[in-house]
């Protein structure tokens, strides 16, 4: 699985600025040059939707060269194309590879020897939660001395769980496909998509045990059996993976990501993340800071 984003399009646009430069045609550089609060709202990429665009007959004729180009000033005339923020994200792509005697651990079922190829189209829409969980983990992978081999592993499974339930099971027969799986009982599914939906510490694992029509003891076990987490430490990852993805964000303030996680204080939070992740919360949105700010390209001082 192969993501990146690069390019910005507009349906339509307020403009915050009455002084600014467009550097190129309008999809490339009106948005970020007309909107630096960056208070824009993305409609879906640019793989999606067809986009109309109408220029002069002669606009382009200025980059038509005959021979050889000169590297150095075809980076100049495709820099206009583009803004450090655009090239930033160009800069950051998510690989992930998947060994297959991996896949065919977790998903027998789906991922055979004979099935060279189990999913049906090569391109899919991300949904907001393989998003969530592919940035997360981008976000984890540069920071990787805060990493542990124990969350990696959730994650890696959590992001394999939702590709297949959100690809897979809703194309094919939902029993052969969970077949052989650790994710085969019903219940136990169910169960991790209500910890997904909200993450909270404050959540009663007996009452998640009663929804899904199992007793408290069996409930901790067959979790532990199907996961290789108990419920509350599959919920304490869940709840670390939603900080790390608001604290990396920018999204909030930490007393902000502390209440919505279920935490009556900042500072029960900031225990918790120190114990989880290794370092206050604080500290790692520093970190992931500097990384991406370290990732973005040098501005060229003007003339």
């Amino acid at each position: 699985m192969i993501g990146r984003f690069y390019l910005l399009h507009m349906l339509c646009i307020r403009p915050e600025l009455t002084d600014f430069v467009i550097g190129a045609s309008c999809d490339y550089s009106f948005v970020p040059e007309m909107c630096p609060s960056g208070n824009v709202a993305t409609m879906t990429d640019s793989d999606q939707y067809l986009v109309v665009e109408a220029q002069p007959g002669q606009h382009e004729s200025r980059f038509l060269r005959l021979g050889p180009a000169d590297p150095r000033q075809m980076a100049e005339i495709l820099s206009q194309w583009t803004t450090a923020h655009h090239r930033a994200n160009a800069n950051q792509t998510l690989v992930f590879h998947a060994a297959g005697e991996w896949l065919r651990h977790g998903f027998p079922a789906v991922f055979s020897a004979e099935d060279g190829k189990p999913f049906p189209e090569t391109r899919e829409i991300t949904t907001p939660r393989i998003r969530q969980l592919a940035e997360t983990l981008a976000v984890e992978v540069l920071n990787d001395r805060f990493l542990s081999p124990e969350r990696l592993e959730f994650m890696l499974q959590e992001l394999l769980l939702s590709i297949v339930e959100t690809y897979l099971a809703r194309r094919r027969g939902s029993s052969p496909l969970w077949r052989g799986s650790r994710f085969e009982d019903t219940r136990i599914r169910r169960a991790i998509a209500l910890l997904r939906a909200r993450p909270n510490k404050e959540l009663n694992m007996d009452e998640l045990a009663s929804q899904v029509g199992l007793s408290r003891s069996r409930f901790y076990d067959l979790f532990q059996l199907c996961t290789g987490f108990s419920p509350r430490a599959y919920l304490d990852m869940l709840c670390v993976e939603t900080a790390i993805s608001r604290l990396s964000s920018g999204r909030g303030k930490i007393a902000e990501v502390a209440a919505e996680l279920g935490f009556s204080a900042q500072s029960n939070f900031t225990r918790f993340f120190l114990n989880q992740v290794g370092v206050p919360p604080s500290e790692y949105r520093r970190a992931t800071t500097t990384s991406q700010q370290r990732d973005e390209p040098t501005p060229k001082p003007e003339a």
